[in-house]
């Protein structure tokens, strides 16, 4: 037995006048799931988890329910060239079991790193092991179940697994990240199948909405390139210049990307648990003070790394008035938020890979 499936590279399918004209290429795969995923990594779709196969039906009733004509066009992606449409999205989205109701986020998130700025084909390519994160704000974070709270980066129950490998397959199967051949990943991580998508804990943060602070209020996603998330304990402070010196040098380390002299330009995310954001928000109520406190300890004394490090920092100029090496290069590339579970005692950083320029991204229906 056998059932149709699309995929998300070129052009010809069907569907009747109620629902969206696809140009897909139309295959005819095993209907059984464990023969479809064998076909699926034979022809190079999958990322080895199971996907739902994307039969026009599920296709077209994703298009539908969004309301977006299937051949926009959203993006172009390297290193492949190739343009997302709605269609490809929606492609997809079905495989990596993601809702319809996610396909605005899904389309925000692709424009943001298609910008430019973002720099996706040397973060698709690269041997580092950098993948995007989307930081979620507004009420789509209710609508869809994008967790905020406990187990946010991993855990909770919710869409957000599915959404971020919907964006994953996209690098897949249209951007064209293969590992060994447009990438050259040493590692990866875990972060390039299932992605990382949280959202900010906006009802707990003593600040505005990161997004809102980025220009973009409401419904808005940021993608970020990050080479991962780092746990931060800190089990002992009980006033916040303590806690932010803390978390401040807990970001410094010498083998973070922002430290390679090849590099003009580095961002950090520190996620703050709405315990710490309190205490830190009744001392400083201004998010701009917490970003330059957090830079001024984010730094490593020169004299801590080898020789040859030390002569290249100081012919390039990296060294402070302090005799230290900051880890950024303004207090504006800290990028604080609130999220994580009421038990507090952690905080969460993604180090930034290159010179990905975070995108933040408004989404509409």
């Amino acid at each position: 037995m056998t059932t149709t499936a699309t995929t998300a590279t070129t052009a010809t399918a069907t569907a009747t006048a109620a629902t969206p004209v696809l140009s897909s290429v139309v295959h005819e795969v095993p209907a059984d799931q464990e023969a479809f995923d064998a076909l699926a990594r034979e022809r190079g779709w999958s990322d080895g988890l199971p996907l739902v196969p994307p039969t026009a039906e599920r296709v077209a009733r994703h298009l539908a329910e969004w309301g977006t004509p299937p051949d926009e066009v959203i993006g172009v992606l390297p290193p492949s060239g190739a343009a997302v449409t709605a269609e490809k999205l929606a492609v997809n989205a079905v495989m990596a079991g993601a809702p319809a109701a996610a396909l605005p986020l899904l389309r925000a998130a692709v424009e943001a790193v298609a910008d430019p700025g973002y720099e996706l084909h040397a973060l698709n390519a690269t041997t580092g092991s950098v993948t995007t994160a989307l930081i979620v704000n507004g009420a789509q974070r209710h609508a869809l179940g994008i967790p905020f709270g406990a187990g946010c980066l991993g855990g909770a129950d919710g869409r957000a697994a599915s959404i971020g490998r919907a964006l994953q397959l996209v690098m897949r199967n249209v951007a064209g990240q293969r590992v060994g051949v447009t990438s050259q990943s040493t590692f990866g991580q875990p972060g390039r199948v299932s992605g990382i998508v949280f959202g900010e804990w906006e009802e707990r943060s003593p600040w505005a909405p990161l997004a809102q602070r980025r220009g973009v209020p409401g419904d808005a996603v940021t993608a970020f390139g990050t080479m991962g998330t780092a746990n931060i304990c800190e089990v002992v402070a009980t006033d916040a210049d303590v806690l932010l010196e803390f978390v401040g040098r807990a970001l410094a380390h010498p083998g973070a990307n922002g430290y390679l002299v090849q590099l003009s330009f580095a961002e950090v995310v520190i996620a703050l648990n709405p315990v710490w954001a309190a205490l830190i928000g009744k001392a400083y109520p201004e998010v701009d003070d917490v970003r330059r406190i957090l830079w001024e300890h984010a730094s490593i004394p020169l004299s801590e790394f080898p020789r040859q490090h030390q002569r290249q920092y100081e012919e390039i100029g990296w060294v402070d008035a302090r005799g230290r090496v900051p880890l950024t290069r303004r207090p504006e590339d800290v990028i604080v938020m609130v999220a994580g579970g009421l038990g507090g005692l952690h905080g969460a950083a993604l180090h930034s890979w290159g010179t990905t320029i975070t995108q933040t991204r408004l989404v509409r229906p």
